[in-house]
């Protein structure tokens, strides 16, 4: 089976030799590889749907692993029990719904040793939640599949210093690391502020003249982070 680029950095995340449940499994493929490949041993897939439960079961027994990937319906992480997953996936969803579901595992909290979370939106809202809720985002990694940027973080128990507003909206890590991946995107983001703004310059209002001044600061903070990778 051929993952996606997106799915491929999200099993990297995943260490080795933990147990995992895959929230929102669909097609079952992330835990099915997970336990194929043997990093982990055992694995849940969980869905709040029974559509994607029975395609994923499908899967499962197609690949011979029945014994080893478990399905479970479930409304985010509500039928996991503490200390069954050493680690939690939640990829492929906005970034509320994955703040939801971390409100609702409350009780997974300490049980629970890593998070590892894919937002498709709101990555900044995810980030600051985390940080005023006792998580600190451990790594971070980012990918680019079909013109679109995907952004997966690993999250732990433990305290986060304050974030400033370019860390919340790109990652603190990526930044850090300078990731390349992160770069190409700051690189589009800033043709699109470039051609946004344009447009906005025949516009008069009150109303335009705020969206110019939150572009331009937005600009000016890609600009900014785009000059430290040039000057490394």
């Amino acid at each position: 089976m051929r993952l996606s680029d997106r799915l491929e950095l999200v099993i990297s995340f995943v260490e080795p030799g933990s147990t995992a449940a895959d929230v929102g499994t669909d097609h079952g493929y992330v835990p099915i590889e997970l336990a194929a490949r043997g990093i982990v041993p055992y694995a849940v897939a969980m869905d709040v749907r029974e559509g994607p439960l029975s395609r994923a079961r499908e899967h499962i027994r197609g690949r011979g692993l029945s014994e080893r990937v478990e399905t479970r319906l479930s409304d985010g992480v509500a039928a996991l029990r503490e200390g069954e997953a050493d680690t939690v996936i939640a990829a492929g969803m906005g970034g509320e719904l994955i703040i939801h579901i971390l409100n609702e595992g409350r009780r997974l909290w300490e049980s629970v040793k890593h998070w590892i979370l894919s937002p498709q939106s709101e990555q900044a809202r995810v980030r600051e939640w985390l940080r005023e809720n006792g998580f600190r985002i451990r790594r971070e990694g980012m990918v680019c599949e079909d013109g679109k940027y995907y952004v997966v973080m690993d999250a732990v128990r433990g305290a986060m210093e304050s974030l400033t507003d370019a860390e919340a909206e790109y990652g603190p890590c990526l930044i850090r690391d300078r990731d390349p991946v992160l770069a190409a995107w700051l690189g589009r983001e800033e043709q699109v502020l470039d051609r946004i703004l344009a447009g906005l310059e025949a516009q008069s209002g009150s109303g335009a003249a705020a969206r110019r001044q939150e572009l331009e600061k937005r600009r000016a903070m890609v600009r900014r982070l785009l000059a430290g990778w040039r000057e490394a």
